[in-house]
Formats: C-alpha cells, sequence, structure tokens
C-alpha cells in the first residue's frame, strides 16, 4: 500500500448521546501543517468532533487516525495533543512559569531544563517577564497566551484550539488571531481550531470545514467557502448574502419582482425556461446604475456608513413584502450617488459569479403560513 497518507484521517466517525445524534459519518483529512477551522452554529457538532480527535469523547463508530497510527480508542494521555480551551484552564496557585513547565516535569524533564524551555516558550509568546506571575494578575489576553504555550511545550504533533478567543474583546482577539497563525506557521505545527466566528475562520485558516446538524456541509479554502458555497446553508452562514427569488421568464430573461432583466449565467445552476430559484448575490455584488434598462427598481430603507464603504438596505418595487436587499457602495461613489432614505433607484447585479439555490418555500412550506 504505497498511497499518500494524511496526517490526521477520519473515517465515517459516527456520536451518539443517547437519542441525540452528534456526528453522522464524518469523514475528513487533514494534512501534516495545515491549518483547519471547524466552522459552524453551536450545536452543529464541531466541538464534538474536536472531543473525539482528543479522545476526550470517543466515537461510537468509525476510525481515527494520526500519524499513521489508529487512536479512535486511545485514552487522551495516549495521544499526541495539546490543547487549548475556550476557558484557560490555568492553575491559579501556580505561577505562569510553573503552569508551562507542569507537563514537561510530569514526564520527566529535569526542572533545569524543563524552565530553560519556558523561558523560551515566554519570550516567543510575548511575555518574557510574567513568568513569576500568577495568572490571576495577568488580563485574559495573556492568560490566553500563557494556556497556548503551555499546550505546545510539549511539542505534539497536533494542536486543537476550542473556541480560544470567544472570551475575549474584539482588539485582543483580532491580535490573537495573528499571533496564533504566527506561531502556527513559524512551528509548522498542524493545527484544528473550532470557532462559531466566520470572520475569524476566513482570516486564519488554511481550509474550513462547515459544519451544520453533524455533518460537513462544505470543506474547502476560505476562498473557495466565501465565493463557491455549496448549499444554501454556506451561502447564508459565511459572510453577508441576499437571497433574491427569480423566475425564468424566457431563454435570454429572469423576472425580479416585476422586472425583466437578463438571465445571468449561474455557476452551479442551469436555469431554464419555468425554473424558479433564489439567486445567491453578495452585497458587493451590486451597484447602483442611472437606467432603468436592464435594472431593477427599489425603495431605499436605511443606509449606513461603515468605514470603507456604506451599506444600502432597499426594497424591491413594487411590494413591501419582500426583504431587504443590502448593497455595498465604495464610499467615495456613494457620496457621489447622493443617496438618500427613501429615494427610488435602478439596482444591477454582477453577471459573473452568482450561484442558485433552491428557494425555501419550495423546500419548506410550512414555513410560509406561519
Amino acid at each position: 500500500m504505497n498511497h499518500h497518507q494524511p496526517y490526521l484521517q477520519i473515517d465515517n466517525v459516527a456520536k451518539q448521546f443517547g437519542a441525540f445524534t452528534a456526528l453522522k459519518q464524518i469523514s475528513l483529512s487533514i494534512e501534516k501543517g495545515e491549518f483547519v477551522c471547524f466552522l459552524g452554529p453551536s450545536g452543529c457538532g464541531k466541538t464534538t468532533l474536536l472531543r473525539a480527535i482528543a479522545g476526550l469523547d470517543l466515537p461510537t463508530s468509525g476510525a481515527i487516525f494520526q500519524g499513521g497510527k489508529e487512536t479512535t480508542f486511545l485514552p487522551p494521555e495516549k495521544r499526541d495533543f495539546g490543547i487549548v480551551f475556550q476557558s484557560y484552564a490555568l492553575f491559579p496557585n501556580l505561577t505562569v512559569k510553573e503552569n508551562i513547565a507542569l507537563g514537561l516535569i510530569n514526564q520527566g524533564t529535569p526542572k533545569k531544563v524543563a524552565y530553560e524551555k519556558v523561558e523560551e516558550w515566554l519570550e516567543t509568546i510575548g511575555l518574557p517577564t510574567s513568568g513569576e506571575k500568577y495568572p490571576s494578575q495577568l488580563s485574559g489576553g495573556q492568560q490566553q497566551r500563557v494556556a497556548l504555550a503551555r499546550a505546545l511545550a510539549l511539542s505534539p504533533g497536533l494542536l486543537l484550539l476550542d473556541e480560544p478567543l470567544s472570551a475575549l474583546d474584539a482588539k485582543v482577539r483580532i491580535h490573537l488571531r495573528e499571533e496564533i497563525c504566527r506561531l502556527q506557521r513559524k512551528l509548522g505545527i498542524t493545527t484544528i481550531m473550532v470557532t462559531h466566528d466566520q470572520d475569524e475562520a476566513l482570516s486564519m485558516a488554511d481550509r474550513i470545514v462547515v459544519m451544520n446538524h453533524g455533518v460537513i456541509e462544505q470543506v474547502g479554502t476560505p476562498q473557495e467557502i466565501y465565493r463557491k458555497p455549496a448549499t444554501r446553508f454556506v451561502a447564508e452562514f459565511v459572510g453577508t448574502m441576499n437571497f433574491i427569488p427569480v423566475s425564468v421568464a424566457s431563454d435570454t430573461q429572469v423576472r425580479i419582482a416585476e422586472s425583466l432583466v437578463r438571465k445571468p449565467a449561474l455557476e452551479n445552476l442551469p436555469l431554464s425556461r419555468g425554473d424558479a430559484c433564489d439567486l445567491a448575490v453578495r452585497p458587493e455584488q451590486i451597484r447602483f446604475v442611472d437606467s432603468p434598462k436592464n435594472s431593477i427598481p427599489v425603495k431605499v430603507v436605511t443606509t449606513e456608513f461603515l468605514g470603507a464603504f456604506y451599506r444600502v438596505d432597499c426594497k424591491l418595487l413594487p411590494g413591501n413584502r419582500s426583504r431587504l436587499i443590502m448593497v455595498d457602495v465604495p464610499v467615495e461613489q456613494a457620496e457621489a450617488l447622493n443617496i438618500q432614505r427613501g429615494d427610488v433607484r435602478y439596482i444591477e447585479l454582477t453577471e459573473s459569479g452568482l450561484r442558485g439555490y433552491p428557494s425555501e418555500s419550495r423546500q419548506h412550506p410550512e414555513r410560509k403560513a406561519a
């Protein structure tokens, strides 16, 4: 058998908690040195999958291989990983230095050697003078760095991060994201991070595994996940997305609200006459135009200044039932157009990169009644 073996191989892993299925037949390969994010809403199974990899929750069925060895049912202490949780879980009665050295000393490293190694780690995480402090004397972000150093001090083959930044405030979080990425690249350590924060996943991961209800919806690079969502769920969960109902009026035109516009070529769905679907359109894929020709009339409901652009919420005309359509307009353009609340304007969708998904009303007839 000479085929290539990924560093971490997950084969048909399922997990039941009583009658509840947390994971359904999950299969996934992770290469050595990759930074992979498990992304999804709470309860989607991402933490359960991470805990199965760590041996903290054993799978009901399926197999896990790490570095060519099966680890499915090994106890955690027999596995090769470091883990960082959302709560820093440092020992409050030990100094920072002692917290980081603990694992090394437990593994039989002489104290002197262990403490020398700790000095290097404190340097690496940017806390060279904090070794003698106690966790309570550090900020949340600093404690999380210590937890990271503690996990890495044992040179594990795999680093597992369970929402490590979600308890920190925004500025610290963004700074630590960069730090973790820098460290991960420097060490070349295979890393899996669980997060429900799409910005975090998009900015940090080599590959993202989007999960929902115990299944994997899509695996891909951040660019693939954002630009080519495989399912409606991914399109809705990652980034901001407009879903605009269209029906195909002829071979060349589609109807949106009461307007006929040129039929777009969808990347993932061939449209023929009589078809209806929801177009998935990012706010940056729509622009305001002057001419009513081949465009769609809208009424401006609100405009919001967001620094680099204005987000303009519009309603399709005629009709009040439709959901809002969000349009992102570069600042200079928005100011030149002088878009005001209550304006009637025309919008045009970009021709390329659009995707279509079955309309919700067809999938969930019961939602309509509500």
